[in-house]
């Protein structure tokens, strides 16, 4: 018995062993238009391999470019389509650059830090209070990330000063927003079966609560 470890390797595993053989069979033909013929039964066989992807643009471009993969390039037909170049195989993508810019506070985050500058540059009035005070909402949710033992609010009204070179402050009327919006964020949901009880009773015991 000969494993398939011991055959030469697959240009392209996703077809399989039976594929390939047929490839290497249309090698062998002599007779052009015969040959023609079975590459054509070929590409139709590995389309049914993958029928969820028929409606993708140049589906049938690539089943022959495929082909050519699979037979080395060395298949003399008359393609439908101008195959795939066999140097273009070896070519890699251009690396992509990986951002180097310098991050204050790595549990904050980039994203944070370009918040904090546009909120700088805001006009003073009520738009800027609460872009501000969602931002130091932010900040605290992210702190306590990173720090599980709590946050401390004058902690983020110094990075927020820092972050934003001294331009953004914690004042009372934005610390009053952030906790406003804490309590929306907080507030149960209507409807909520014990809040009725505890206004019905001022208790959920045994008594008041409802059977289904």
């Amino acid at each position: 018995m000969q494993y398939n470890t011991q055959q030469k390797r697959l240009p392209l595993p996703e077809y399989g062993r039976s594929i390939q053989n047929m490839v290497d069979y249309a090698l062998t033909i002599q007779d052009r238009a015969e040959r023609q013929r079975c590459a054509g039964t070929i590409i139709g066989i590995m389309g049914n391999m993958f029928p969820h992807l028929r409606d993708v643009p140049d589906f049938k471009h690539k089943l022959w470019d495929h082909l050519a993969i699979m037979s080395g390039f060395k298949l003399d037909i008359d393609y439908p389509y101008e195959i795939i170049r066999k140097d273009n195989l070896d070519t890699r993508p251009d690396k992509i650059p990986y951002p180097s810019t310098k991050i204050r506070y790595r549990h904050y985050g980039r994203t944070m830090e370009v918040l904090i500058k546009e909120a700088a540059e805001m006009p003073e009035g009520e738009e800027k209070q609460q872009l501000v005070a969602l931002i130091c909402n932010h900040l605290r949710k992210d702190y306590i990330v990173w720090n599980k033992e709590g946050v401390d609010d004058a902690k983020i009204a110094d990075d927020l000063e820092e972050l934003s070179g001294g331009k953004l402050h914690l004042t009372d009327d934005i610390y009053r927003l952030m906790q406003r919006r804490m309590e929306m964020y907080c507030r149960p949901a209507k409807g909520n079966n014990q809040n009725r009880y505890m206004n019905q009773g001022g208790k959920t015991g045994k008594n008041n609560r409802r059977k289904y």
